[in-house]
């Protein structure tokens, strides 16, 4: 299972009601946080959520409302007598910008990883899933994330009884793992099926409508976007400043085939968003406004 929060969902400045830009993910013990806008640790709090199991930081871009945040995170998880490592991982430049911004947080007790992103897309592999940067077009280098967890197929007893594997030894071929008996080499492929649907998140913010995000998105089970602007007179600005309307964001999850959309991201002028959700949900019905704190748990279908 992974659980998904959209801890803030505020650009450009945070309001009374709404942090700035930041989604965190927990899954099989780890948490992951994408960006990391001013606020983000009070949300994290007001949702009742820990830091401490935070072991990776994705940074869509290094623009202040989606890192101006990470210095006081930092110095929360300091004081917390850390000591685990902390991963960070953003476009080129990342380790430079971190550093200036440690200025007022410059003795941490656990070591920072730095992991920048030097291609149009790039893919990590960690905690059990699987990480992939992609570029999308914003006035500053920047990229969106997808985040997918592969499930196997399922485990074949009679197969497994055919080939005399022992059964103390059926653990490790479900975890993937090959196992060597008196000479003999047992694999995986000998005892499992297909490999099943697994679990897939994208989340894209501060870019135009790209083929990269229609892409990278297709198929997701949620498809984070950002929408700056509800108002239909703004799509020139939006352009302008290489930003998404709302409408766009749903053609996108409407070309993309995903299950649900949750919007985020909106300007300061737009308190209400869900005033135009009706104009979305006419091209793609599956649609939310994102709010801070809004969450899901995302499941293998067969445990839904």
């Amino acid at each position: 299972m992974l659980d998904i929060c959209l801890l803030g969902t505020g650009g450009m400045m945070p309001l009374p009601y709404r942090w700035l830009t930041a989604l965190m993910t927990r899954f099989n013990g780890s948490s992951l946080l994408i960006d990391c806008g001013e606020g983000t640790q009070i949300a994290i709090k007001e949702k009742g959520w820990s830091f401490k199991p935070i072991d990776v930081i994705c940074f869509t871009h290094f623009h202040g409302d989606h890192i101006s945040g990470l210095p006081g995170l930092l110095l929360s998880m300091g004081n917390a007598d850390r000591t685990e490592p902390l991963t960070l991982i953003g476009p080129k430049g990342l380790e430079r910008v971190v550093n200036s911004l440690r200025v007022i947080a410059p003795e941490l007790p656990f070591p920072i990883l730095y992991k920048e992103i030097t291609e149009p897309e790039q893919t990590f592999e960690m905690n059990g899933y699987r990480l992939k940067a992609f570029r999308v077009k914003h006035n500053v280098i920047c990229y969106g994330y997808t985040l997918e967890i592969d499930r196997a197929g399922k485990f074949d007893v009679a197969s497994a009884e055919a080939n005399g594997i022992p059964r103390i030894y059926w653990k490790c071929l479900q975890k993937g793992e090959n196992v060597e008996v008196d000479g003999k080499v047992f694999t995986p492929g000998m005892v499992l099926g297909a490999p099943r649907k697994g679990i897939k998140l994208t989340y894209t913010t501060d870019t135009r409508p790209t083929d990269s995000i229609r892409k990278n998105a297709e198929g997701s089970d949620l498809f984070i976007c950002e929408g700056m602007y509800g108002e239909k007179d703004k799509e020139a600005k939006a352009a302008e400043y290489k930003h998404m309307t709302f409408y766009e964001a749903a053609r996108l999850a409407k070309a993309a085939d995903v299950k649900e959309m949750w919007l985020t991201h909106y300007s300061p002028s737009l308190p209400h968003p869900e005033e135009y959700m009706d104009g979305v949900r006419a091209i793609f019905p599956r649609a939310k406004a994102g709010r801070d704190r809004m969450s899901v748990t995302l499941s293998f279908e067969d445990e839904e």
